[in-house]
């Protein structure tokens, strides 16, 4: 049975404006989650219908951003066809993996991955700035990313478009807008499939993720805009701001507890 919570018209301001901010950074850098998964704790929904509500309102700004990004001829479909369809078996088993497993592994190993990211994006010269020769076949790289990223995303998910413009970036060459486009599309797939999940298991307020899409969906729009428009020196200190602060949420929430009690 859903909780009972009052939509007053002060929370629903706050879930609106909650999901345009969402909206915003995550079609720039992924990582709208750090924004709009603890307002949805805050206003009383317990963990997993949090999560949920969360995938509900983010697939509506992702679907919008990338969008937005086809229209404007950023990422060409067809390219990420393959993606698409490893990154949907992915999240399909690691959505069904994580009922069945416990997380905890993942879950301490990604802050250190994230952290590879990050002095990557900090001191590499120029990453993504224009588009360079792939290191491996597109094929090949879909194959592997669209199952690994799409099993991550659907077992756990913080910082799985990180890893996905940071892949792309490397090991395709794409430079930073393309990578960004490529991100949202297959963070549409794998956000829909562990969405799909949440409304099997009744762990979704509709009305609460509705009201926060009206947001992701202007925010994604102007996101995406700003993104398209001014390229690698928007996106990139945006990137590198939302890993660390994902690295500094995963951190406090693995590990706070030992801190605090010692």
């Amino acid at each position: 049975m859903l909780p009972m919570i009052e939509m007053t018209t002060d929370i629903l301001a706050l879930l609106v404006a909650t999901g345009f901010c969402a909206g915003f950074v995550d079609s720039i850098a992924g990582g709208g989650g750090l924004i709009s998964l603890p307002i949805l704790i805050s206003v009383g929904l317990p963990p997993q219908l949090a999560l949920g509500t969360n995938k509900l309102q983010s697939s509506f700004g992702t679907l919008f951003a990338a969008y937005n990004y086809i229209k404007k001829g950023v990422i060409d479909v067809k390219t990420a066809a393959p993606a698409v369809v490893f990154t949907f078996l992915g999240a399909a088993i690691g959505s069904w993996a994580v009922q069945q497993m416990d997380a905890a592994f993942i879950r301490h190993l990604i802050p250190v991955m994230l952290l590879l990211v990050l002095a990557y994006m900090i001191f590499s010269k120029n990453p993504g700035d224009m588009d360079r020769s792939a290191r491996m076949p597109a094929f090949v790289f879909a194959l592997v990313f669209g199952l690994a990223l799409g099993f991550y995303d659907g077992f756990f998910g913080p910082g799985t478009g990180s890893f996905w413009t940071a892949a792309l970036i490397v090991l395709l060459g794409h430079n930073m807008t393309r990578a960004a486009g490529f991100t949202r599309i297959v963070n549409l797939t794998s956000n829909v499939v562990a969405l799909g999940g949440f409304i099997l298991g009744g762990n979704v307020m509709w009305s609460a993720g509705l009201c926060m899409a009206a947001g992701q969906i202007v925010g994604a729009r102007v996101g995406s805009g700003l993104a398209i428009k001014n390229g690698a020196r928007f996106i990139r200190p945006v990137f590198i701001t939302v890993v660390l602060l994902t690295i500094v949420r995963l951190i406090y929430v693995n590990y706070a507890h030992l801190i605090f009690s010692s």
